[in-house]
């Protein structure tokens, strides 16, 4: 594959990296990005774009008018950082105990400040305008909706995201029509059973004998009630309960996730749980409550936008445009394609091109830094081929 990164981003190369470097040693947890949101707006209003802060509580937006009329396409970058301890060498490892950028979102607030600085020079031949979005809380806390809430896309006609993505060289980009990240829903289950002495279990109701049944019974959910061509995933994580070796437990708590590439899967594994669960109740005359947190919805991404974005993308990586390495994981880039068509895209960021050496959510996470300059030579490509 052969790459031609944008020469207006080239030459702030050493800028974008930097940028990254610094949000690395520096990182701040969902809703806290305190510092990340300042330099941000202070970027922003230094490339003369109009900067509005705490839209979404800690996210920062930037509009850049062109000098005619047309759409308004948006791009957008997540800032929040991982609970995470760093365990690294990098000269720029992180200074914040228990705290660390370990996904990649450094990198995507450094790859979209290097296009604004690069699109606000080209205000004068933009036909439209360009909403640059740094959202908060994208780890679980689902910041998108809450800028969403503040009115971040009125008015927008298109948006594009990306993620900076170990499982893919560098060099490449992953990116297909339909559903590219999955539903993530969570949920808990309290059985309430009656206790006693384990050498005299009559009486009794065993809540780890319903536990057991019920972790059982929820395989069937994906090996029988789903079409096996289709992507789900039902995970118990993490069971509690039980006082000692000779004690029947009367209380046990269960917990784990859904996922899904379709809101029809989504749908049918909780609605299978809910009659499973009424049934064993019944079955073993215990009382069985089950909390069921709808997560983010699937990504999924419209084809013409879609197109657009493979279309630039292979003036910048030529025949590294390819089927992503697609995983179960949730992103709320979903609830702003929900509204708007757009495109979210993966971008090959493995630095030692064996991916499973730095996974994502690891301590010892880090990226190939030239996938930044990649990603952000798309980013005002796409601007080119839309707007000017």
């Amino acid at each position: 594959m052969k790459i031609k990164y944008h020469p207006d981003v080239l030459k702030i190369q050493k800028e974008i990296i930097k940028n990254r470097r610094d949000f690395h040693k520096y990182p701040e947890l969902s809703f806290q990005e305190y510092r990340t949101s300042k330099i941000v707006a202070k970027e922003l209003n230094k490339y003369g774009i109009k900067v509005k802060e705490k839209v979404g509580k800690t996210g920062v937006v930037g509009l850049l008018e062109g000098n005619k009329k047309g759409k308004t396409i948006a791009l957008r970058a997540d800032m929040d950082a991982l609970p995470i301890q760093e365990n690294s060498k990098v000269t720029y490892k992180s200074v914040n105990d228990g705290v660390m950028h370990a996904c990649g979102h450094d990198g995507h607030t450094a790859i979209l400040l290097g296009a604004a600085k690069v699109i606000s020079k080209m205000k004068n031949s933009i036909k439209g305008n360009i909403k640059f979005i740094f959202q908060p809380a994208e780890e679980g806390f689902g910041g998108a909706r809450f800028m969403i809430k503040d009115g971040v896309l009125n008015n927008v006609d298109e948006i594009y995201g990306l993620h900076l993505w170990n499982y893919q060289p560098f060099g490449t980009i992953g990116v297909q029509s339909g559903p590219i990240m999955a539903a993530s829903d969570k949920f808990k289950i309290t059985i309430k059973g009656k206790g006693g002495h384990g050498a005299a279990p009559q009486g009794t109701t065993d809540s780890i004998v319903i536990a057991a049944q019920i972790i059982q019974i929820f395989q069937t959910i994906i090996s029988r009630n789903t079409n096996p061509l289709d992507s789900t995933v039902l995970t118990i994580g993490q069971i509690n309960g039980g006082y000692n070796f000779n004690v029947i437990a009367d209380n046990v708590i269960l917990k784990g996730t859904t996922r899904a590439y379709t809101e029809k899967n989504r749908l049918l594994i909780k609605k299978r749980m809910i009659k499973i669960l009424a049934g064993l109740e019944k079955t073993f005359d215990a009382k069985i409550k089950l909390d069921y947190e709808d997560g983010y919805p699937p990504v999924i991404n419209h084809n013409k936008q879609t197109e657009f974005l493979k279309d630039a993308a292979e003036k910048i990586i030529y025949k590294g445009v390819q089927s992503p390495f697609l995983s179960m994981g949730g992103e709320d880039f979903s609830y702003f394609l929900k509204k708007v068509p757009g495109c979210f895209f993966f971008l090959g960021s493995n630095p030692d091109n064996k991916p499973m050496n730095t996974p994502h959510h690891c301590s010892h996470f880090n990226i190939n830094e030239n996938a930044l300059i990649v990603g952000a030579s798309i980013f005002v490509q796409l601007i080119e081929d839309q707007l000017k």
